[in-house]
């Protein structure tokens, strides 16, 4: 039996919609990096971007569950000596970075490459519930009906 692999020429994307009111950070972003690489398909093939295109709304009512809110520390360096920088989810959530949250917790799901930078630029976030996609006709994921724990 020969092993099936994708061709480019193959694959046919769709446009998924998915509201992360009251949403869980963790468990949204594994939904959203399943469905960005492909892995919910069943022709999923690792070395080509075989994942769906992904419309996020509403990040600005993401939920963290404990007190990761406030213990949760992003770092970044602006590459000069001593320039480590901090922040935490609350902190982002008042400079209006809410959207950066969700790319931050899906990026780090994914493979870093260019493949990698590729499936996660499918992407897009936005802080309320207007999206410039609606001509796309994208189809909307209930993440609450998959699991009760995806929702608070």
């Amino acid at each position: 039996m020969k092993t099936f692999s994708l061709k480019k020429n193959d694959i046919n994307k769709k446009w998924l919609l998915i509201d992360a009111k009251n949403a869980v950070l963790g468990r949204l972003a594994v939904i959203s990096a399943n469905i960005l690489r492909g892995k919910n398909k069943p022709e999923y093939t690792p070395n080509q971007d075989c994942g769906d295109n992904l419309i996020i709304i509403n990040s600005d009512f993401i939920q963290l569950k404990g007190k990761k809110a406030d213990n949760k520390i992003y770092y970044r360096h602006t590459g000069f000596p001593g320039g480590i920088k901090e922040t935490t989810p609350n902190k982002m959530k008042d400079k209006n970075k809410s959207d950066q949250i969700i790319k931050l917790a899906i990026k780090r799901m994914i493979p870093s490459g260019p493949l990698g930078k590729q499936q996660l630029s499918n992407c897009k976030i936005y802080r309320d519930a207007n999206h410039k996609h609606e001509a796309q006709n994208p189809e909307i994921i209930d993440i609450a009906s998959l699991n009760k724990k995806n929702i608070i």
